[in-house]
């Protein structure tokens, strides 16, 4: 039995479908099935990919481990694609993500023509040997930091390191680009908890599999200067937050 044979029985019966099902679930004929998973055939390159985005698992993972499951890569040990581009001098250019390429963003990720096409600019007082990007952010969820500003991020590719409290911008599937303060909980339940620094939104969950990038946040740009009332607003903000925060370790110390 090959190993693409195996991995392709093993994630099927981890999804709890018969061959019947699945050759439903990928348009193709059940006896086709049988045939890769007895090692009789191999499926052509459109079927394979048909498959491996069926599984969420990648093709380099589908042909070649051993032990492969349906389980989400965080440690990024499958390979995940990460277009740059560089200047004349071969230093690596700084993408920048604008709320209007946001939606495009999704689709033209790992697409190189798509980041070339991205406005970018270099840093220099930047001290960060990791590849970073720009995104700018929409809504009030993270005051004081305002609506329109430009995180500046660098790229996680081992979402394990994803450290409690700071800032990270998330590139979900379902919504979008998402700057949130996380708390990680991958390794036992594969969700991040995400927290907006503004009391007035509450905090949720998302599963790793919702999860396409993470990039943690080192710094940020804004074109708006507060004014006395923001000033004013950000104080009673702050104290808001830091009760929230009481009330969250008395929670904890009453569970004990």
């Amino acid at each position: 039995m090959t190993r693409l044979s195996s991995n392709l029985k093993n994630l099927r019966k981890q999804k709890g479908l018969t061959q019947e099902e699945l050759a439903k679930e990928l348009q193709i004929k059940r006896s086709l099935i049988g045939s890769y998973e007895e090692g009789r055939a191999e499926p052509k390159l459109e079927t394979l990919q048909k498959i491996a985005n069926f599984f969420e698992v990648s093709i380099d993972g589908l042909i070649q481990s051993s032990t492969i499951t349906n389980a989400i890569d965080t440690e990024g040990k499958n390979l995940r694609v990460l277009p740059i581009t560089v200047n004349d001098k071969n230093e690596e250019n700084i993408a920048i993500v604008p709320v209007p390429a946001a939606a495009g963003y999704l689709v033209g990720y790992s697409d190189q023509e798509y980041i070339e096409e991205l406005p970018r600019f270099a840093l220099p007082i930047l001290q960060s040997k990791s590849t970073c990007r720009v995104f700018q952010i929409k809504g009030d969820s993270m005051l004081p930091v305002q609506s329109g500003s430009f995180i500046i991020a660098e790229y996680v590719l081992n979402w394990n390191e994803i450290k409690d409290g700071q800032t990270y911008v998330i590139i979900t599937k379902d919504e979008g680009i998402v700057y949130k303060r996380v708390y990680n909980h991958l390794k036992k339940e594969q969700i991040l908890e995400l927290h907006s620094d503004n009391v007035q939104y509450q905090s949720y969950k998302l599963e790793a599999k919702e999860i396409i990038e993470v990039w943690k946040a080192v710094g940020y740009i804004s074109f708006s200067l507060p004014s006395a009332e923001d000033v004013a607003n950000e104080g009673f903000l702050s104290m808001m937050q830091e009760m929230k925060s009481e009330i969250q370790s008395l929670n904890s110390k009453l569970k004990v």
